[in-house]
């Protein structure tokens, strides 16, 4: 599969999820960093977003709570190029009523290489990383061979 450079410009768009037992913890962690978030545009589910809108005295673009489809509609942004890095404090001990959502958010990130955070040390080292703050030229995979596989009609064998 060949790939493309995408560039990536300042300021960044951050999609920021939590789940409940890790709101907490992202609005302690976007406090310590709203001198940073500040300069970006902040996309985040339901709760979340109503949580660091009124933390971090600034707008979000809120999507649906997760178990509603906040996550998919994440994810749709991630996959039309609309989000830039993924913080996503997610609680790897309580399961969750929609993990296929969850699961779908994090394998479509990877999909286009988008940087993921899915905790606090994590998080620390993508949002101080020198590339937050200036254009980035990130590698994204090239889906044309992919899209065309059934370009001529239904290119399958016959069971």
């Amino acid at each position: 599969m060949t790939s493309h450079d995408s560039i990536i410009l300042k300021p960044k768009n951050i999609a920021m999820v939590a789940h409940d037992h890790e709101k907490k913890s992202l609005l302690e962690w976007a406090k310590q960093y709203s001198d940073i978030l500040i300069k970006h545009h902040l996309f985040a589910t339901g709760t979340t977003g109503k949580l660091l809108e009124t933390a971090l005295q600034m707008e979000v673009h809120k999507f649906k709570s997760g178990p509603l489809g906040g996550d998919l509609e994440v994810g749709a942004y991630i996959s039309e190029g609309k989000i830039d890095m993924l913080i996503f404090f997610w609680d790897p001990l309580e399961p969750q009523p929609h993990d296929p959502d969850v699961k779908a958010l994090l394998r479509i990130a990877a999909v286009w290489n988008v940087p993921v955070a899915c905790n606090r040390a994590s998080a620390d080292y993508i949002i101080n990383s020198p590339l937050v703050s200036q254009d980035y030229h990130r590698i994204v995979p090239n889906f044309d061979a992919y899209n065309a596989r059934f370009k001529d009609g239904i290119n399958c064998q016959s069971r």
